[in-house]
């Protein structure tokens, strides 16, 4: 079963670039490309660097730097609730075997 494809305009540093999605994609291609637009626009301005291709790998960069940090915290959360869920476990278990009383 095939998707049907929808042709999307995007609009990055003032050139438009032609992008097929599944058309129940549009809306998240339609945000990223705003998010990466306003990530090149940020480096752009700070001129700082020059050049369409470079600002581009750099935006790619800091966008690839939040995602694995947002990663990480995600991570040592999970690690975090795994842990507090183990010890809740290991209580419920010792009380179960106490005969549900507490000390």
């Amino acid at each position: 079963m095939s998707e049907e494809l929808a042709r999307v305009t995007v609009r990055i540093l003032d050139k438009e670039y032609q992008v097929a999605c599944p058309d129940d994609e549009r809306d998240a291609l339609l945000e990223s490309a705003g998010l990466l637009n306003r990530k090149m626009r940020e480096i752009r301005e700070s001129g700082k660097i020059v050049g369409l291709d470079r600002i581009a790998v750099l935006a790619a960069l800091n966008l690839s730097h939040e995602i694995l940090q947002n990663q990480h915290s995600v991570n040592e959360a999970d690690q975090s609730l795994l842990g507090r869920l183990r010890m809740l476990n290991d209580r419920l278990a010792l009380a179960g075997a106490s005969g549900g009383q507490t000390h």
